[in-house]
C-alpha cells in the first residue's frame, strides 16, 4: 500500500523537475566521483567552483596523485573538511592507478572500498555513469522521505530500502534528484512551514 497523497506528490515532482541534471559538473566516472567526495557537507555550487581548479592539474588520477596531499588540499580548502577529502581523494585515485588501471570499476563492493567513498557515493556513480539502477540517499532525501512517510527509517540504508520498494528502478535516479532539488528548493531542513510547502500541505 501507496503512502498517503503519493501519487499527487510525485506529480509535483514530475511537474517541477521533469528532467532534473545532476547538479555536479563532471565528464567522466572519476571526475564525478572526486566531485561528490568534495560535496559532503558542501554545496553543489562551490563544487563546481572548486574542481575546474583541480582539473587544470589534470583528469585522471595520476594527475592528483601528483598534486599530493597537501597540493590537494590547498586548492579544495574552500570546500570544507578539506584535510579529509584532500587525504581521501589522495587515496582513492592511488588505489585506482595500483588496482584497477586509473579507472573506475563498475562494481559496488570495489567502490565502497574505495578511500572516502560510501553507499551514498558507489549510488552516485553507479546510477549517473554506470547506469546501473540506484537510489542514493543523501540528507535531503533522507528528510524529505521521513517527513512524507515514506520511510521511518533512521539510517540511510532503510531510507533507501524503503524507497526502492515504492519505485520501480527505472525511476530511482530521476526520483532521487527530484527530492534533492524540491527539498533544496521547498522542503528545506530549516525554518520549514508545512503549509507553504506543496508537497507537506498535503498530508497536514
Amino acid at each position: 500500500m501507496k503512502p498517503a497523497h503519493f501519487d499527487e506528490i510525485c506529480a509535483i515532482l514530475d511537474t517541477r523537475y521533469p528532467n532534473p541534471p545532476i547538479p555536479l559538473q563532471f565528464t567522466d566516472a572519476y571526475t564525478l566521483l572526486v566531485a561528490v567526495v568534495l560535496s559532503a557537507q558542501c554545496t553543489d555550487k562551490r563544487v563546481n567552483e572548486v574542481t575546474p581548479l583541480l582539473w587544470a592539474h589534470g583528469t585522471r588520477p595520476a594527475d592528483l596523485v601528483d598534486l599530493g596531499v597537501s597540493g590537494i588540499a590547498e586548492i579544495i580548502r574552500p570546500c570544507g573538511l578539506y584535510q579529509n577529502k584532500a587525504r581521501a581523494i589522495f587515496g582513492l585515485s592511488q588505489t585506482l592507478i595500483e588496482l584497477y588501471d586509473g579507472q573506475v570499476p563498475q562494481a559496488r563492493e570495489a567502490l565502497e572500498r574505495l578511500p572516502g567513498v560510501g553507499r551514498k557515493t558507489a549510488n552516485v556513480i553507479l546510477s549517473h555513469v554506470f547506469g546501473v539502477p540506484a537510489f542514493a540517499v543523501d540528507t535531503h532525501v533522507h528528510r524529505l522521505a521521513n517527513r512524507w512517510g515514506w520511510s521511518s527509517a533512521a539510517t540511510p540504508a532503510g531510507v533507501e530500502k524503503d524507497l526502492c520498494a515504492l519505485f520501480d528502478a527505472s525511476e530511482w535516479t530521476k526520483r532521487h534528484l527530484q527530492m534533492i532539488y524540491f527539498g533544496r528548493n521547498c522542503c528545506k531542513a530549516k525554518g520549514h512551514d508545512p503549509q507553504t510547502c506543496p508537497a507537506c500541505a498535503l498530508l497536514t
